[in-house]
């Protein structure tokens, strides 16, 4: 079931979370542009499915599941989302849409696949966790820091891109069983953000960066861990 399972979530991982525009976010939230971008989504979903399932057709009934229940799933969470329960509203909705995929797998277990074509599970199971560790971890802290409304005094994301590179450094560190490194990169980072926050005296921007470091380097030790947990059992 496993060797199903990861191809769908992979799919489901690049779809949602590495090509979906920013600008198809907004414009599903406009009622009548809302149809035409979750239609785009929904497509590059029924691509990427068919890509992951290397083109096995017999497999049909299962993508249009997957397909037809996605834009549900999508709908209702455009629906009912307001400032006030797009936390909890996220998670639902991905909590759904890994339902789904774990019923689908079951239905077609067992599942026969040539996984030449993409090397073995490990390759699945590394690059779902490179996506997130970036992409994935990304829009879960903008999503659970979103009560702090920051001012966006920084439009060209570093900090996103930073966040990333440093969950990833987390990621090398926690596999090589080189926790020192963790303690190494918490320290610096620490040094490098004292100046910031000494100058601005601000209570809310101290909050927001603890609670963000917090979270990047608590949600990259806990991926990298659950990666090692998962690449054992394939051994």
């Amino acid at each position: 079931m496993l060797d199903l399972l990861l191809p769908l979530l992979l799919a489901h991982l690049i779809g949602d979370f590495l090509l979906q525009p920013d600008h198809w976010v907004k414009a599903k939230s406009i009622a009548h542009k809302r149809v035409k971008y979750l239609s785009y989504h929904v497509g590059v979903h029924a691509i990427l499915l068919l890509v992951a399932l290397q083109f096995q057709l017999h497999y049909w009934m299962g993508i249009l599941c997957i397909l037809i229940s996605h834009f549900v799933i999508d709908w209702i969470k455009i629906k009912f989302q307001n400032k006030k329960n797009q936390i909890w509203i996220f998670f639902a909705d991905q909590l759904a849409h890994l339902v789904v995929l774990f019923l689908i797998a079951l239905c077609y277990v067992p599942f026969e696949w040539d996984l030449r074509a993409i090397a073995n599970p490990k390759t699945a199971l590394f690059c779902i966790a490179f996506l997130l560790q970036t992409q994935v971890s990304a829009i879960v802290m903008r999503v659970l820091l979103s009560k702090w409304k920051m001012k966006d005094d920084n439009p060209n994301q570093a900090g996103k891109y930073i966040g990333m590179l440093e969950r990833l450094f987390i990621f090398g560190f926690v596999v090589m069983n080189f926790w020192e490194g963790i303690g190494f990169l918490l320290a610096a980072k620490s040094i490098f953000r004292f100046g910031d926050l000494n100058n601005a005296k601000d209570r809310t921007l101290t909050e927001y960066v603890l609670i963000g470091t917090l979270l990047s380097f608590g949600l990259a030790m806990l991926i990298a861990k659950g990666y090692l947990v998962l690449l054992l059992q394939m051994v």
